[in-house]
């Protein structure tokens, strides 16, 4: 497998063909009548992203064939935007949910953020070894473009607050981002995460109850937003994550730094 950036149209219908499968095939996101036509998860952002690919180089898999390309078949992928390009083009996706104006006007224009989003993987290939070259793919992006800070939403699946009170209290009183790094969801969509008090809490129940998403972005060291986003067209609970750089773990960019270098 390989982890490259798309660089023409197909590639990158190809990934939203792969959201797609699993967002609304597999899980229970609801299309537009535009998606279900064309099999295609897509929206206006997917213009001016960055499409992260994770692709199987195996011609003789046994791929739908909806995902291949000349060189292999998509397995992976996220969606970037970086601040820059956001700017220019409207605002950022996350803007929707989150009231993230207040911390990038805080943090100066030295500060250079890159907004992730639309990560999935097809369901096979979800092992660490498409997790890690996910996260290798971002960490050469991030060092290419000399960017400062990752932000962007993370589900829970359901739509039900109280049902998924274990996590959202979990993430709220063990990882709420410090005050100078704090984004809140915006106050029409605001949901409380402080479900449960802390002394309350499983903390090993608490990390099973979580994706695999949210857990790998715990490891990094990310920090996670004041309050929760019901997103009903995804049946999801969306949470907000911000990623200083400075932030990841050592063990980790150790890691990224080791894999870039071999490049």
């Amino acid at each position: 497998m390989e982890v490259r950036l798309a660089v023409s149209s197909e590639e990158i219908e190809a990934s939203q063909k792969l959201r797609y499968k699993v967002f609304y095939q597999e899980m229970s996101a609801i299309p537009d009548a535009a998606m279900k036509r064309a099999g295609r998860d897509m929206d206006d952002f997917d213009s001016i992203c960055d499409h992260l690919l994770v692709i199987e180089r195996d011609l003789n898999a046994n791929h739908d064939p909806d995902l291949r390309l000349d060189d292999g078949s998509v397995v992976g992928t996220y969606r970037l935007l970086r601040d820059v390009v956001a700017t220019a083009n409207g605002g950022f996706y996350t803007a929707d949910e989150f009231d993230i104006a207040p911390l990038i006007e805080a943090r100066g224009p030295k500060c250079r953020f890159l907004e992730l989003g639309r990560s999935c993987v097809l369901k096979p290939y979800r092992t660490k070894p498409t997790v890690e070259l996910l996260w290798q793919g971002i960490w050469n992006y991030v060092d290419d473009h000399k960017l400062d800070v990752m932000f962007g939403c993370a589900s829970l699946e359901g739509v039900d607050p109280d049902a998924l009170e274990l996590p959202l209290s979990f993430l709220h009183h063990h990882r709420l981002a410090p005050e100078e790094w704090r984004v809140r969801a915006l106050p029409d969509r605001y949901v409380e995460m402080n479900r449960l008090p802390e002394e309350a809490i499983d903390v090993r129940d608490a990390m099973r109850s979580l994706p695999p998403l949210i857990k790998g972005y715990l490891r990094l060291g990310a920090y996670f937003g004041d309050g929760a986003v019901i997103d009903y067209q995804f049946n999801t609970t969306d949470v907000l994550i911000v990623l200083p750089v400075t932030a990841i773990s050592e063990r980790y960019s150790s890691h990224f730094r080791a894999a870039d270098e071999a490049r």
